[in-house]
Parts: C-alpha cells; structure tokens; sequence
C-alpha cells in the first residue's frame, strides 16, 4: 500500500494542479512526459513497420502496372469509382473526426473525445460496409481471381494479377481498418469512464496516429486502383 501512495504522489506531482488517476503513471517511467515519448516513439516504429509491409505491395503493383499497363487499365474499368470516391471522403472526413478528438482530449473534455469518436467509429463503419459491397459485387461479376475468374479483354491473364492486387491491398487494409474500428471503440469506452485528461491522454494521440496512417494508405491506393484510366464504371 505505501508503495502505490507514493505512485500517486509522483504522477500528482508531475502533473501539477491537474487532477491524475493513480493508473495513469506505469511504474517503469519516471514521469508522464518520459511514458508519453516512449509510447509515441514506440508507435512511430510500428507505423514504420506498417509501411514497409504496404510499400511491398505498392511495388509489386507497380511493377506489374508498368509491365502489362493495357491489361491493368482493361481491369481498373471495373472498379466502382463512385464507391471509392465516397469511400475517399468518409475516410477524410473521419480523419478530421479523430483529429477533434485528440484535441478535446488535450484540453479535457470527456463527451467531446467521446462524440467525436463515435463519428469516426460510424463511418470507419460505412468504409467497411461499402467495401464489403464492393467485393460482392466483384463475386457476381466473376472478377474474383481464382477457378472462377471470368475477364472479356486483350489480356485476361494479367488483368487477374490486377485484381489479385486489388484484393491484397484493400483486403490487408480493410483488415488494418477493422482493427482500427475496435480499438477506437475501446478508447471510447475508457474515456466515457473518464480515463483521460490533458495529463495523460497518450492512448487516444496514438490510436489518432494509426487512424490516420490507416486513411493515409487509402489515400495512395484510391489513385492507383480507381483513378488508372479515364474511364469508369459508375
């Protein structure tokens, strides 16, 4: 018991007149400041990870595009444009959402981080729901590469490679989106119960930052898979 009373007592400290829950300060850092860089640094690593496992993709992508640039452009005409376009701007707008967030949690208000995340959770949502769309409407039109592949153009064969990268890149980034949805979900949870406050908000900077590395590999993806060609399929 002594011992976490002085736990209290130093992060109380370093907070100065704010007000800090006793959890807030990890007993393997001297100060809030020192567990804040840490867990920013640490997420700043894995982001980096992050893009060197998309960069392989998008190189592969483009090695492909410029080798077989027909086929590519004969496949991007079946991409729903309209839904990648809608889905570009439910991205962005749910960026701006998290942004807001952070802030409120910087200056500490609790249902201002808790709104603005539930508009963020909502159309992470609708992203997810219009992808899933999306692919079933790839299933119907037997452009899923497999047995069933099914492609009238100059060159079928590769066309499939284009939707075999389609599916990778947005199904790996679906995925990354999913995980997104889920841990948002738990920063809301926490700071409903009023976990958070302008001396320690790191949770909700660092899911701020995968959100929007999330948004930020869309934003790279929407150019290369819907805006190939100047034709589209609406």
């Amino acid at each position: 018991m002594p011992a976490e009373s002085s736990h209290a007592n130093v992060v109380a400290g370093h907070a100065g007149s704010i007000a800090v829950p006793p959890h807030a300060l990890r007993h393997h850092f001297a100060d809030l400041e020192q567990q804040r860089e840490t867990a920013t640094l640490g997420m700043w690593v894995f982001l980096i990870t992050e893009v060197m496992f998309f960069g392989g993709m998008f190189a592969a992508y483009l090695v492909y595009r410029v080798a077989y640039p027909v086929a590519f452009q004969e496949a991007s005409q079946h991409m729903a444009f309209l839904a990648g376009t809608v889905n570009t701007a439910v991205l962005i707008c749910s960026s701006l959402f998290v942004a807001c967030a952070v802030h409120a949690a910087q200056t500490g208000e609790r249902k201002q981080i808790v709104f603005f995340l539930i508009l963020a959770l909502l159309l992470g949502m609708v992203f997810l729901g219009i992808k899933a769309v999306e692919y079933h409407d790839h299933w119907v039109e037997h452009t899923v590469p497999g047995a069933s592949f099914q492609f009238q153009g100059t060159d079928p064969v590769h066309s499939e490679v284009f939707f075999a990268l389609y599916f990778v890149m947005t199904g790996f980034h679906a995925l990354h989106m999913l995980i997104g949805v889920g841990l948002v979900a738990v920063i809301i949870y926490f700071a409903w119960q009023g976990r958070y406050s302008p001396a320690y908000h790191t949770p909700v900077e660092n899911v701020g930052l995968y959100w929007h590395f999330v948004d930020i590999i869309w934003i790279f993806l929407y150019p290369l898979l819907y805006l190939i060609s100047h034709k589209h399929i609406y």
